[in-house]
């Protein structure tokens, strides 16, 4: 069952494809909580080499959005997970953000198989024919390939993270239980628990004990789509697992809600966003990313 934190927080509404245009990948913000909020964050491309690039995944030509230090080689990788919405300009700044700090970053866009998930300007029908439609493997097999990748273009994958948003922070979760290379992840209101099916047969508190890497868990206490007894029952997990697993750790912000990093969202919380930031970057570099 897909966690209603997707839709719980966001408002719905109706525009017309004359309102709304995506040219490219990371360009344009997600239709389903337009209009843009004001406080949102603007980070330049002085000094990288930033915009989309093809990855080739069997016969499947994946997009994606790449930023890096213009005259870096062999930088650290990081890999950049969006929210349900797909890479649009939101994560293609979080990219850049880390670009800023010396990484390669790259966000794949990991929905397209089954549909553009930045056309869409409601969310139950993005989810229900889109996002619901994604397996797990299909993903990981795509960061697989996104890696291989970037270590082909200018990466150090033995120096290789990963963060994720919303979706992405589920991922996030299952992706440092699915490469035993990854040093580091970063889960930003990633949900932990859920009915398994098909498409997705385990999730983050099943896969607890198999961590190739700790992650760092940044909650809200204030996110009615992932209740904080879930947050107990990982932590709980964690502690029966992997020495990575037992490494991981959580910070919740107790007044914040879902999607506090969001800024082109009115759940928007500055304070926590700016801190979970820093905790994040610390988080990268103490466990060998940097």
């Amino acid at each position: 069952m897909l966690d209603q934190e997707f839709e719980s927080h966001l408002p719905t509404r109706d525009f017309s494809r004359r309102d709304f245009v995506v040219t490219t990948i990371g360009s344009g913000f997600a239709a389903a909580v337009l209009p843009v909020a004001a406080q949102t964050l603007t980070t330049d491309i002085h000094g990288l080499d930033a915009g989309p690039v093809t990855i080739t995944v069997g016969d499947f030509k994946m997009p994606a959005y790449r930023a890096q230090p213009a005259a870096g080689k062999k930088l650290p990788v990081v890999l950049v997970l969006s929210e349900v919405f797909g890479v649009h300009e939101y994560i293609a700044d979080v990219a850049r953000r880390f670009a800023k700090q010396g990484y390669l970053a790259i966000a794949p866009e990991l929905f397209l198989r089954q549909g553009d998930a930045k056309a869409y300007a409601d969310i139950p029908t993005l989810i229900s024919n889109v996002i619901s439609k994604v397996p797990d493997a299909q993903v990981l097999r795509d960061l697989d390939a996104t890696i291989a990748w970037a270590a082909a273009n200018g990466g150090d994958t033995t120096r290789l993270g990963v963060t994720g948003f919303c979706w992405g922070g589920r991922i996030t979760w299952l992706y440092s239980a699915h490469n035993a290379k990854l040093k580091a992840g970063v889960a930003w209101y990633g949900r932990l628990v859920g009915e398994a099916s098909a498409l997705t047969p385990r999730h983050p508190v099943e896969l607890a004990g198999d961590l190739h890497a700790p992650v760092l868990g940044l909650y809200g206490g204030q996110d009615g789509g992932i209740p904080l007894d879930t947050v107990d029952k990982m932590k709980t997990a964690l502690k029966s697992g992997s020495a990575a697993a037992r490494r991981s750790e959580f910070v919740v912000y107790a007044d914040a809600p879902h999607a506090f990093h969001a800024d082109y969202r009115p759940s928007f919380r500055k304070e926590a966003a700016e801190d979970g930031w820093q905790r994040c970057l610390a988080w990268l570099k103490a466990n060998g990313v940097a």
